[in-house]
C-alpha cells in the first residue's frame, strides 16, 4: 500500500524561507515530497540524502571519544544560496529541508522535529478502513 505523506511535509514549508521538503527511505527511495518539488529531481535528492546520512553516521567517531560512539542526529550543509537539513524521521526514514540562507535556523529545526512526530505516528499506523464498505 502506499501512502501519500506529501501534505503533511508542506507545514514545513510554513517556516519563512523554507523552500522543499522530501521524505527519503534509508535505501535512498523517495517516499514523498512537497508541492513544487518535481520527480525526477526529488530522485536524485533523495538517493544523495541517502548517501548524505551514511557518510554522517560513518564520520561521527570524529567529533567524540574512543570510549563512546555518538549518536547522528542532523546534517547540515551550506551552499551559496541556502542549506540543506537533513534529519531523522524514523525507523529507515529521513527528512530533507532545503532553505534560503535567510531561514531561521531554530524554527526550522524545531518545525522539522515536529513533523518527524506526525510522520511517526503516519508511518506507524495502519489506514482506517471504512466499516461501511463490504470485502
Amino acid at each position: 500500500m502506499n501512502y501519500d505523506l506529501s501534505w503533511m511535509l508542506d507545514s514545513a514549508l510554513e517556516v519563512p524561507e523554507a523552500q522543499h521538503a522530501i521524505l527519503v527511505s534509508a535505501d535512498g527511495l523517495l517516499m514523498a515530497r512537497s508541492k513544487g518539488v518535481g520527480r525526477d529531481h526529488a530522485d536524485t535528492v533523495a538517493a544523495a540524502m541517502s548517501g548524505m546520512q551514511s557518510l554522517s553516521r560513518t564520520v561521527a567517531d570524529f567529533c567524540g571519544s574512543p570510549d563512546e560512539r555518538p549518536q547522528w542526529r542532523q546534517t547540515l550543509v551550506e551552499f551559496d544560496h541556502g542549506w540543506v537539513f537533513l534529519i531523522s524521521a524514523g525507523e529507515g526514514a529521513y527528512l530533507a529541508v532545503s532553505a534560503s540562507p535567510d531561514v531561521d535556523m531554530a524554527e526550522i529545526t524545531f518545525r522539522m522535529q515536529q513533523l518527524v512526530g506526525q510522520l511517526g505516528k503516519a508511518l506507524t499506523s495502519p489506514p482506517r478502513e471504512r466499516a461501511d464498505i463490504q470485502p
